[in-house]
């Protein structure tokens, strides 16, 4: 390696999540601050979070429930 280049190296970074948890890994800064981590990612958890942000599934099943039932145009063919 170079020296003088590269970042220091801290062994021991705190990584700290918004639901509380904590942990230590090796990292190029002292302290993380991160919003999500395996103690509450809905992959690692199995709970699945449905966040619904002004009816848009209300509003998407509407719309596929008339794509359903449309009724199919007319296609008029010139020979």
């Amino acid at each position: 390696m170079k020296t003088d280049i590269h970042p220091t190296y801290y062994p021991t970074a705190k990584i700290k999540c918004a639901c509380g948890n904590t942990f230590t890994i090796g990292a190029t800064k002292p302290e993380i601050h991160v919003e999500i981590c395996s103690k509450c990612h809905p992959f690692y958890t199995g709970e699945e979070k449905l966040i619904d942000t002004a009816g848009r599934v209300e509003k998407f099943k509407s719309r596929r429930a008339k794509a359903v039932t449309a009724t199919p145009r007319k296609i008029s063919r010139k020979n």
